[in-house]
């Protein structure tokens, strides 16, 4: 079963569960899948690697306004974003302690071939697009910096 569809199963059994965090947080993601399956130039489909961007993107969000909310001294807010964000997560890939994306990332850059932080471009491509969802795009970025470093 693909994500799409295990979120319109989940949808339904937040309906009958009358869980309305889950409902609106899976509302929310379906309405970004129904966008991305009929955005100018996309073929209908939607693969699950791309359900996954989009998802981190959605956490990604969610947190950015739970900070700002935090900020702002409103914590009804930020803790209602927060709950979103705990729904979302449990359809996105584990995500991966330090070590091993440093392991992850140190097989990447051998693959690549760099040596030197000048190729750092050539590994972030790479590297993105194999931790896509289970790695955030800024630890990924530090870890390849400090890698290469060495």
């Amino acid at each position: 079963m693909n994500l799409y569809s295990q979120i319109e199963a989940d949808i339904k059994a937040a309906m009958l569960a009358k869980d309305r965090v889950a409902l609106q947080a899976l509302r929310g993601i379906k309405k970004e899948f129904i966008e991305a399956k009929t955005a100018p130039g996309a073929n209908g489909e939607l693969t699950d690697e791309i359900a996954l961007k989009i998802l981190a993107k959605m956490v990604k969000q969610r947190r950015e306004s739970a900070a700002i909310y935090t900020e702002q001294n409103r914590p009804d807010l930020a803790e209602a974003e927060l709950a979103e964000v705990a729904v979302i997560e449990k359809y996105l890939p584990k995500a991966l302690s330090e070590a091993e994306l440093t392991e992850e990332l140190t097989k990447i850059i051998a693959s690549v071939g760099a040596t030197s932080p000048a190729d750092m471009g050539k590994v972030m491509g790479a590297a993105t697009k194999a931790l896509a969802g289970r790695a955030d795009g800024r630890a990924i970025s530090a870890m390849v910096r400090q890698l290469l470093a060495k």
